[in-house]
């Protein structure tokens, strides 16, 4: 017997959307978040809230939904089950700053459910998540604090639930054609499933506490950066790295890849795109650099261990 979290996870998306927006208005000082509301009949809602154009932030997003239906072809050949209706909401977000100082983050909660085709009950639940860090300059203490934040809330939960999701998380944000990780990680997860050890009660209070300090891993790196003053040549790099941002979402990111497939939101789905961004030829940044340094630390590193 499963125990559906279908409305209880809309209720959280929606007020994490809420906390986490008013949360970083108020740090950016400028700008607000449109808003656009939408649904589509037969298939589901969502929010999209964007900001631009701000102090702090060039462009960013977070935004839920709630959609549901028959299954696609394409995804019941990879979840490997057999025509199926399902239901999936979750919360998702990016932020791009304009300072090369301060990292790109992002972060999504998500909660799914498949259902018999014919009886209508669920057949399978499972949630999914995480949240990553991608800096264009690397602060260690930034990287540190970001994973010390995220290591607690696992903690509170399950002890190997830590070195699990932030293995999974180095394993997944990689570009695999480029040999490097997008950034220096975080937590990732995806199918997790009740089992004798944790209800789906206890994995749903885990979603809430990871969704909730979302603001408190990223806003002290922001605080703490956002006076640096930076240069051309910088933001140029930051311009650089971001393109290869760019090549994971649209080449490797499941979360944009499902989307495509069962025809979502477009606009919503690329808002996780940076509005700068380059493709030099052969770009490589000058030997022992702060450039080049960035670039020796995008593979698997303990962080909270590190000493440099």
């Amino acid at each position: 017997m499963f125990d559906s979290k279908k409305e209880a996870f809309k209720e959280l998306v929606a007020g994490l959307q809420t906390h986490i927006c008013t949360a970083i208005e108020e740090i950016d000082g400028k700008a607000t978040f449109k808003i656009e509301d939408w649904t589509r009949e037969g298939f589901g809602y969502g929010s999209t809230r964007v900001i631009s154009e701000g102090n702090i932030f060039e462009k960013g997003g977070v935004n839920i939904s709630a959609v549901e239906g028959a299954l696609p072809k394409s995804l019941q050949e990879k979840l490997e089950t057999e025509e199926s209706d399902f239901f999936a909401t979750g919360i998702s977000l990016v932020l791009h700053p304009q300072n090369p100082f301060i990292p790109t983050v992002h972060a999504n909660y998500r909660y799914f459910e498949l259902y018999d085709k014919e009886t209508g009950a669920i057949k399978d639940q499972w949630f999914g998540g995480g949240a990553d860090l991608t800096p264009y300059y690397l602060f260690e203490e930034d990287a540190k604090h970001f994973h010390r934040v995220h290591k607690t809330v696992c903690d509170a939960t399950h002890p190997e639930f830590y070195p699990r999701f932030k293995e999974a998380c180095d394993n997944y944000f990689f570009n695999h054609h480029r040999d490097e990780t997008r950034g220096v990680g975080g937590l990732f997860y995806d199918h997790l499933r009740a089992n004798n050890e944790l209800s789906a009660n206890d994995l749903f209070d885990f979603a809430k506490a990871a969704g909730q300090a979302f603001t408190e891993a990223y806003l002290p790196i922001v605080e703490r950066r956002k006076e640096l003053s930076w240069t051309e040549e910088q933001r140029y790099w930051q311009e650089i790295r971001r393109g290869r941002y760019v090549e994971f979402n649209l080449i490797h990111d499941r979360g944009t890849l499902f989307g495509l497939k069962t025809k979502g939101r477009i606009e919503s789905i690329l808002m996780s795109l940076p509005p700068r961004v380059r493709w030099d030829y052969n770009f490589q940044p000058e030997p022992n650099s702060a450039e080049a340094k960035l670039l020796e630390h995008l593979k698997p590193i303990d962080w909270l261990n590190l000493n440099s």
